[in-house]
């Protein structure tokens, strides 16, 4: 059996993959930001565990996780968690950088250091679900995109600096995902929302089980995934 840690299960693609791990049997490890959310968690996945640590305060994720048990093995870390504040370069504040910059990348590099000894042992993967706007940067994403920017760089360091280590690592670049994270981005745009427009959370998760079920012979790197329409 192996042993996945996920981040951002609580709904969207993190969820999706939550569930599917478990229904083949897989053990999952779910990353709460609180004690609150880690039991809401815990109650929508069944047999999953649960470990509180906020991705929002990286700096602070050593102390929280010192005060809790973690698992013995980590076979994967799937990073998910992820948050999104529209705005021009003239317009967004420092606050709203801070905060993506915070949780989708210094957060996923801070993760991944702590967890490096388990990953290391077990020769694991690591895979970090970027976005388009890791590759391509539009008007108005400037801090998002810039996020996603870097998880794309600190994925390629960390695949070049742990290769000797058997760790293999992925970035995946969905395009826009029915989920409640893109609900709010077509209210931020001020735009309708229709879900059947844009790829469902389940195709994304197929995705990543692709790249964590690959023999060992083999490693999938990039992966960009976009609406069929």
């Amino acid at each position: 059996m192996r042993v996945h840690l996920v981040t951002g299960a609580g709904s969207g693609i993190g969820a999706v993959l939550a569930r599917r791990l478990l229904a083949r049997g897989d053990q999952v490890v779910l990353l709460a930001r609180d004690a609150g959310r880690a039991r809401e968690i815990a109650q929508a996945l069944p047999g999953a565990t649960t470990i509180v640590g906020d991705l929002s305060q990286p700096g602070r994720l050593s102390w929280a996780f010192s005060k809790q048990a973690l698992p013995e093995r980590i076979d994967s870390v799937i990073h998910v968690a992820g948050v999104v504040d529209l705005g021009s370069v003239a317009d967004l504040p420092a606050t709203l950088w801070e905060r993506q910059l915070a949780v989708n990348l210094v957060g996923p590099a801070e993760l991944t250091r702590l967890l490096l000894p388990l990953l290391r042992v077990s020769r694991g993967r690591v895979v970090f679900v970027n976005s388009g706007a890791g590759l391509h940067a539009h008007a108005g994403w400037s801090a998002y995109a810039a996020s996603k920017h870097g998880l794309r760089a600190l994925a390629d360091s960390l695949r070049a600096e742990e290769g000797e280590h058997g760790i293999r690592v992925t970035s995946i670049y969905p395009g826009r995902t029915a989920t409640p994270m893109q609900e709010r981005v077509h209210q931020q745009e001020g735009r309708d929302y229709d879900p059947a427009r844009f790829i469902d959370p389940d195709s994304v998760a197929t995705t990543i089980l692709t790249a964590l079920d690959l023999p060992e012979d083999a490693a999938l790197t990039d992966l960009t995934i976009r609406p069929a329409g």
